[in-house]
C-alpha cells in the first residue's frame, strides 16, 4: 500500500483511538514578543561543525527559528515509567542535552520527571515532543495537555508526528503558539517531498526540522538533499535500524570492519556516519554504559572512503510503515 494510502488509513482509525495522559491544566504565560516567519528561512542549513563537540556534549546547531539545538540526542520511543525517568536522568548526567519523546509514546511525564531529577538546569534541555493525528482536531488543548505532562513553561520543538487529517489546522494552532511562547520552534515528522511540496505553501513558519526515519540500509539522500535546500534540518528516528533489524545492522561487515579499524563500536561508527551527513540522531536506550557510549563518538572521524563505503549500503530498506 502506498504511503499516503495507508497514512490516511490510520489517520481515519485514530478517531476511534484513545491513548491514556495528561489532563491540561495549563496556564498560558506571556507572550512572546517576536514572531518567527518563513521568509527568515530561506537559505540551505549549515553543515555541522563536529570539531565543537567532545565526548559528553554535542555540539549545536542553529535551526531556522534561530533556536540551538544539539546534533544528538536521546530517543524515549518504547521507554516507560521509571525505565523512562532513569533513561532520561542517566542520557542527561552523561552529557546529552536533547531528549525526544512523543504523545503517542505515553511516556511525556515521565520525561518531564527524569529532567527535573537530573538537577540541570530546564533551560539547558532541548525538549522535543509530537502531536499525534488523533489529537489535530484539537491541536491546543494536546499543546496545552503536553506542557501540564511535562511540567514545562515551554517546549523547544513540537512536531505533527504524521501527515493526516487536519495537519494544516493543527500545525497553524502550533504557529500560534510560538507566538504566545508555549512553543519556540515547530516542524514535521514523517514527511517526504510529495507532502512537504503540498504542505510549505499552506503554512506561515517554515518547518525547522523534519524526523524521518535514516540509517545505512534506507539512507533518503533525496530527501536529505530537498530539506536541506529548503534550510529544514533532518533527523533521523531508527538511526540504527529499528526494531528487529538492529542486529544486523551493527553486525554489517563493512561497518564492523570500519568500527574496529578505529577501536570504536559499531554503534558508534553509524552514529557518527549520521551526523557527518548533517543528520541530527536520536538513539534510544535505557541501558546507562550505552547511552555513554552513544555520545562518545566526537574523538574520532569516518574518512572520506568510509563514507562511500557506508553509503554504499543503502538497500532503500524502510523498517517501519511510515
Amino acid at each position: 500500500m502506498k504511503r499516503k494510502a495507508m497514512i490516511s488509513l490510520i489517520s481515519g482509525m485514530m478517531v476511534l483511538l484513545t491513548v491514556s495522559g495528561c489532563n491540561p491544566r495549563f496556564q498560558e504565560e506571556n507572550s512572546k514578543t517576536e514572531k518567527r516567519m518563513s521568509d527568515s528561512a530561506n537559505q540551505e542549513i549549515t553543515l555541522f561543525d563536529l570539531t565543537k563537540g567532545k565526548n559528553g556534549r554535542a555540539p549545536l546547531i542553529t535551526l531556522n527559528s534561530g533556536d540551538e539545538m544539539p546534533v544528538l540526542g536521546l530517543g524515549t520511543y518504547s521507554l516507560k515509567n521509571e525505565v523512562c525517568v532513569n533513561s532520561v536522568e542517566a542520557a542527561i548526567q552523561s552529557g546529552f542535552r536533547k531528549i525526544d519523546t512523543a504523545f503517542i509514546y505515553d511516556n511525556e511525564a515521565s520525561v518531564g520527571e527524569g529532567i527535573r531529577k537530573s538537577g540541570v538546569p530546564r533551560e539547558e534541555i532541548f525538549v522535543t515532543t509530537k502531536l499525534y493525528m488523533n489529537q489535530y482536531e484539537n491541536a491546543e488543548a494536546a499543546i496545552n495537555e503536553a506542557l501540564e505532562c511535562m511540567e514545562l513553561d515551554y517546549i523547544d520543538l513540537m512536531l505533527l508526528h504524521h501527515p493526516g487529517s487536519h495537519d494544516i489546522e493543527a500545525y497553524k494552532v502550533m504557529e500560534k503558539a510560538v507566538e504566545e511562547g508555549k512553543l519556540h520552534t515547530i516542524g514535521l515528522s514523517n514527511y517526504y517531498i510529495e507532502e512537504m511540496e503540498e504542505f510549505l505553501p499552506q503554512i506561515s513558519i517554515k518547518p525547522a526540522l523534519v524526523q524521518n526515519e535514516i540509517h545505512p540500509y534506507y539512507q533518503e539522500n533525496e530527501v536529505i538533499e530537498y530539506l536541506h535546500k529548503e534550510g529544514i534540518v533532518v533527523e533521523a528516528w531508527y538511526p540504527l535500524g529499528g526494531r528487529g533489524h538492529t542486529r544486523e545492522l551493527i553486525q554489517d561487515d563493512v561497518i564492523s570492519a570500519i568500527a574496529e579499524k578505529h577501536k570504536k563500536s559499531s554503534v558508534q561508527v553509524i552514529l557518527r556516519w549520521h551526523l557527518q551527513k548533517n543528520v541530527v540522531a536520536i538513539p534510544g536506550s535505557s541501558n546507562p554504559d550505552h547511552i555513554k557510549e552513544n555520545i562518545a563518538i566526537f574523538d574520532f572521524e569516518l574518512s572520506e572512503d568510509e563514507m562511500k563505503q557506508i553509503n554504499a549500503l543503502d538497500r532503500n530498506e524502510k523498517h517501519d510503515w511510515y
